[in-house]
């Protein structure tokens, strides 16, 4: 270990991580959440351990493979040291799964929600899966025995595949059976209640039918994950080819690169698990035993198989997103958002005014040019379909479209390609450098000058994930910012990544050289100084080790950190003043909120970027004002409501593991209380516009 690095309060990241997908699989275990949505925590925390692995674990393989030796700045540690804390840690993660997977299909069961192994079906049901599989299943199946002449078969990324041990005429011999992904994950059986088969379940029973000169010895349902850390940036390119072009290729990469591990459900021994890890290349620590299902994806469909009744009963009650008190529906957005600063908030509040914002800027002759950076688009997305209307009717449409957003590529190519038919000016994101930001600008010719309106957000312009994800989005006519966010796309348009503004943070050169400024700022208060920070992750060693400086001049330090935190809070004489907590529940917790200082002299942002190096050093973020009193307030009061959560809130230890708080007193869900408040100003409103027409017309009668 470098003498160096100061270890002492901090902690390794994917270990930080990891904690963080056990409190996703806590939610799948606490009792007052509906059946139905535990079973949807398991299955969210299978996938993401999946995208851990392809994408985390995937980085650090490649990483023992360069000669140069990298050395943790948080642990001291190699890569190699790290892979290994992660497998160690990983396994224990496993047996929790099986056990809430155990307890959660008893109480389906209780709720006639059945997952049938095909020993327990009937013989009215025996038919209907034989039957299904003879005419469905069979005509496309690929079996293969692997011998000399046969080698072992390509395995896709997360496919699933039956491994069987084989005997015929006293020799064994392994053979692999891949579950074809045309098939349905479930066959549902002609019975009333849900009572289902899952395909891999089918295969793995029939599998003599397959390999019917063969006696089947062992079998199990395997997976491969395959590393899946690809960065563009890193692949060598013709600077002439179409980046576009490049993407595609990249993708194609993907599903044949390294295996990183190998899940196994079934009876495998020794024998078939030494073979499986010779013929992929990996070690024993990298094979994860399971009990449950290899994939939970299908979990998310039987919510459609349920009566009415069941789904009150079993699932979250339906919330639609309310339409924001701040503007009035039945005016347009554009003459009420010059007039005062909104700021939406989801999923409590729809993005329906922005989407609106963007239909009548298509629409106004006196709008010149819209402008913005999209990282994620749903793939069904009306707010594309409007920019590319707005180029079709003349306007001045400018998209970045960055088209290395993890897993969403494909989609970004699609729309970009649809923007540019429609005569969208389309640029890309310059090599090395992502633009994770969300920043839209409205330019109009007002009375023979030039205004702006600028939409800053926290997350992405997906109207899907809007529904789920907390973000928050600031729609403001301050010219300031206008101005710089105007500078900044004709910076992004040249690759000038070092412009310089007035209002706006923006990294990779400018954000954290700022923060560190304000850190420093609550640091000459010392007692006196105040930092809340709500954040996805804190991984950037500056800014932890500057907010331990402060933490030890005495400024009271709390951060609202969902997922990896490398800062270690209460260490004794080291980061005395840091309290750190996460909350996971039923929406994803995404905004990122920034507040140096207290009460009216606080210095309040909002911002797409998080604390780490990745959005500090190597993406475009922008980090916004918060300048309007009542939104200041409105802010202040979300922060004070996150804190005081103690039902879905959960505090760091100084040795990084978690506690529920005290929940002496009144139990408060900051998300549950945030939805009921939009719930009621939303029914508030009609009234509160009644009673402002009443006002108008009593004036107009005093004239």
């Amino acid at each position: 270990m470098s003498k160096e690095i100061d270890t002492r309060y901090t902690q390794d990241r994917e270990l930080s991580w990891l904690r963080f997908n056990e409190r996703v699989l806590d939610e799948a275990k606490d009792e007052s959440v509906p059946l139905i949505e535990r079973l949807k925590f398991a299955a969210i925390f299978t996938s993401n351990l999946d995208e851990f692995f392809m994408i985390r674990v995937g980085s650090l393989h490649d990483m023992t493979l360069i000669k140069e030796t990298h050395i943790d700045n948080k642990t001291g540690q190699t890569p190699q040291q790290q892979l290994q804390a992660i497998f160690k840690a990983v396994g224990p993660l496993y047996k929790q799964r099986d056990r809430v997977m155990d307890e959660l299909t008893a109480r389906c069961r209780a709720c006639n929600i059945c997952a049938i192994s095909v020993s327990e079906l009937d013989d009215k049901e025996e038919k209907q899966v034989s039957r299904w599989f003879e005419n469905e299943v069979r005509p496309i199946l690929s079996p293969q025995v692997v011998d000399i002449y046969h080698p072992f078969p390509h395995l896709p990324s997360k496919g699933l595949s039956i491994a069987l041990k084989l005997s015929r005429d006293g020799r064994e011999e392994f053979g692999i059976l891949p579950v074809p992904s045309s098939l349905p994950p479930l066959l549902r059986l002609d019975e009333r209640g849900v009572h289902y088969v899952l395909t891999e379940d089918v295969l793995l029973s029939y599998a003599e039918r397959v390999f019917d000169r063969f006696t089947v010895t062992e079998r199990a349902v395997i997976s491969v994950t395959r590393n899946a850390d690809i960065a563009p940036e890193d692949e060598a390119y013709d600077v002439a080819e179409d980046f576009r072009q490049h993407m595609r290729k990249v993708m194609k990469k993907r599903a044949r690169l390294a295996p990183v591990r190998l899940e196994i459900q079934g009876e495998a021994g020794e024998a078939m698990t030494i073979f499986l890890c010779r013929q992929l290349n990996l070690t024993r620590e990298q094979v994860f035993f399971t009990r449950a299902p290899i994939k939970l994806d299908y979990v998310f469909s039987l919510a459609s198989l349920l009566p009415k009744e069941s789904v009150n009963a079993l699932c979250y009650p339906p919330y639609t997103p309310v339409f924001s008190p701040l503007l009035r529906r039945n005016e347009k957005i554009m003459p009420q958002v010059l007039h005062r600063d909104v700021l939406l908030s989801y999923p409590y509040e729809s993005m329906e005014p922005f989407i609106s914002l963007i239909a009548e800027a298509a629409a106004d002759s006196s709008v010149l040019s819209i402008k913005i950076t999209i990282y994620r688009l749903s793939d069904r997305a009306r707010l594309a379909e409007l920019l590319c209307a707005a180029a079709e009717s003349g306007k001045q449409v400018t998209v970045l479209m960055e088209l290395r957003a993890r897993f969403d590529e494909q989609n970004n190519i699609g729309w970009a390609e649809r923007m540019e038919e429609a005569g969208c000016t389309v640029l890309h994101g310059s090599e090395g450098i992502k633009v994770h930001s969300k920043i839209c600008l409205i330019t109009r010719r007002e009375r023979g000058r030039v205004r702006y309106i600028t939409q800053i957000g926290t997350g992405n312009y997906n109207e899907k994930t809007a529904k789920q994800y907390t973000d928050l989005c600031l729609i403001t006519a301050d010219q300031e910012i206008g101005e710089d966010a105007a500078e900044l796309f004709r910076n992004l348009a040249t690759a000038n990544f070092r412009g310089s503004y007035r209002r706006l943070l923006v990294s990779p050169f400018a954000l954290r050289d700022r923060v560190i400024e304000l850190i420093d700022g609550e640091k000459a208060k010392g007692r006196e100084g105040y930092i809340f920070l709500k954040l996805n992750s804190l991984t950037d060693r500056t800014l932890i080790d500057k907010l331990a400086e402060a933490s030890q001049a005495g400024v009271e330090i709390t951060m609202n950190i969902r997922g990896i935190c490398c800062l270690l809070p209460g260490v004794k004489g080291l980061t005395d003043h840091v309290r750190v907590f996460s909350i996971v529940g039923r929406y994803l917790e995404h905004s990122r909120i920034y507040c140096f200082g207290k009460g009216e002299e606080a210095q309040l942002y909002i911002s797409s970027a998080d604390f780490m190096t990745r959005n500090t050093e190597r993406r475009v973020e922008v980090a916004c004002p918060v300048l309007s009193p009542p939104l200041r307030r409105r802010i202040q009061h979300m922060i004070e409501e996150m804190c005081l959560d103690n039902v879905k809130s959960r505090v760091m230890l100084p040795d990084g593991s978690y506690r529920c708080p005290s929940r002496a007193g009144e139990m408060r869900c900051c998300q549950e209380i945030f939805q009921t408040e939009a719930l009621t100003a939303a029914e508030d409103e009609p009234r509160a516009g009644i009673l402002t027409a009443l006002r108008r017309l009593l004036r107009a009668g005093d004239k």
